[in-house]
């Protein structure tokens, strides 16, 4: 099978197959986009860039019924779930448009001595490679390319293998909304086409989101040709239930938390921490309430959860369970497969010695684990390689608060999920990564913050 091809998950049809770019045309590809940003970094104002990003996000919103139907069939996205994410999408590139000359403009820094002023300019550096992953295929390119093209960067974007359909269509509609046919190029090429691209002196940054392995690797490679990165790795995010006044709305947010997109988000809630006096009652409703959501058709309305997004993921977290309770955790409930549809599974009893304890689970998978103490939980919390996302459960502020500051993760979220915003920075610590996407921060990644010095 091509490198490049579109396998429905919920089928295993293999439905389209693209080549893989040639090493002649990718090095061109590189030409177009370098020559590219001359006139659309330089030869183009602040405003003008952001209109064509405009008419980016609006087409994405025209378009999004046929848009969400790609990625349903690329990648088992529920066809709500998949629209929704092109509206997200949409807002993100509305935003970019919206605040463009604020988020460009000067900024002012006071002298402490001689007389004059000085100011730090923002502006483009060049050609920058994205290489995005298939969870999310309109999102994570939104967020990427849609800050970096305001600014005046050109972008060479390399998507997943079993995204293509939803690459090409992204590429077409900047084209159509008017976008310089060489500001932004997709390349269906291969890891080792990737490691000459990220050498190549003609570019000038990389940001990858994907899993630890492929960060480690990128960031090598750039780290060796002075280029710089923004990595968004995985996660494994503790959900952390410290009290409540209502535990049958905290057990519908845990269960949207640990289902959204399948479970495969990497910043989905992953690891339950739930104090000894709650843990019974929680854990009961929580697995009845999980347990609840069958895997369906991702192409039928009301669909809530569709298959894992091809048969290897699905083997992958077939073996995980499998180990996990070889290895002595207890299997609640769930645990089997039909294809690549993976019941919602609750596992219990995981100890540190288990390799549950530190695998991130990419699928309907949910650890709980009870604790004796807020002090407990925290530990627990951040006893993982991971530091991406978190949330904390609690009817004390003063506690959410406390608890907060103590977790080591990029993003708490207090008594709420799903409440990403395309204003608020998205990225983590440790081995999840570094840089932020998104809002203010997103847009302050690959610039050159030139300084300049005036006298008085």
């Amino acid at each position: 099978m091509a490198d490049y091809a579109v396998v429905d998950p919920a089928t295993g049809e293999t439905i389209k197959e693209y080549p893989t770019i040639s090493d002649g045309d990718l090095d061109a590809a590189i030409g177009r986009a370098h020559a590219a940003h001359e006139g659309w970094g330089k030869g183009r104002t602040v405003a003008e860039r952001a209109a064509l990003i405009r008419k980016v996000g609006e087409l994405h919103d025209e378009r999004k019924q046929q848009l969400g139907e790609i990625i349903s069939r690329e990648m088992g996205k529920p066809i709500e779930q998949a629209v929704g994410e092109v509206e997200f999408s949409a807002a993100i590139y509305a935003y970019y448009a919206d605040n463009a000359e604020s988020l460009l403009a000067d900024e002012s820094i006071e002298l402490l001595e001689g007389e004059g002023s000085a100011f730090i300019r923002r502006s483009s550096i060049g050609v920058l490679l994205g290489i995005m992953p298939w969870n999310y295929p309109y999102y994570q390119v939104a967020r990427f390319a849609g800050p970096n093209l305001v600014i005046g960067n050109t972008i060479l974007l390399k998507h997943a293998p079993q995204c293509p359909e939803s690459a090409e269509a992204i590429e077409q509609i900047y084209h159509d909304a008017g976008v310089p046919v060489d500001a932004y190029v997709n390349v269906y090429a291969t890891n080792d086409q990737i490691s000459t691209v990220i050498a190549d002196p003609r570019v000038q940054g990389v940001s990858l989101t994907g899993s630890g392995r492929a960060g480690a690797a990128v960031a090598e490679q750039a780290g060796r040709h002075l280029k710089k990165v923004v990595l968004e790795l995985g996660g494994s995010d503790p959900f952390l239930v410290l009290g409540t006044d209502d535990m049958d709305a905290l057990v519908e947010s845990a269960v949207g938390g640990r289902l959204e997109n399948g479970g495969q988000a990497c910043n989905a809630a992953k690891r339950f921490i739930v104090v000894d006096e709650l843990y019974d009652t929680f854990l009961e409703k929580f697995t009845a309430a999980l347990t609840a959501v069958e895997p369906g058709d991702p192409k039928v309305e009301g669909t809530a959860l569709g298959p894992l997004s091809s048969s290897g993921a699905t083997d992958r977290l077939e073996d995980q369970v499998k180990r996990a309770t070889d290895q002595g955790a207890k299997l609640v409930a769930g645990g089997g497969r039909d294809g690549n549809f993976f019941k919602t599974t609750v596992l219990t009893g995981i100890t540190p010695d288990n390799d549950a304890y530190k695998e991130e689970f990419f699928g309907p998978v949910a650890s709980v684990y009870k604790v004796g103490s807020e002090d407990e939980a925290i530990t627990l919390a951040n006893d993982t390689e991971y530091g991406l996302g978190s949330y904390v459960f609690t009817n004390d502020s003063d506690q959410a608060l406390r608890v907060a500051d103590r977790i080591e993760a990029g993003m708490v979220f207090i008594n709420a999920v799903g409440a990403e915003g395309v204003e608020l920075p998205f990225g983590g610590v440790k081995s999840s990564g570094f840089g932020r996407e998104l809002g203010r921060f997103g847009a302050d990644e690959f610039v050159n913050k030139k300084l300049i010095r005036v006298a008085g």
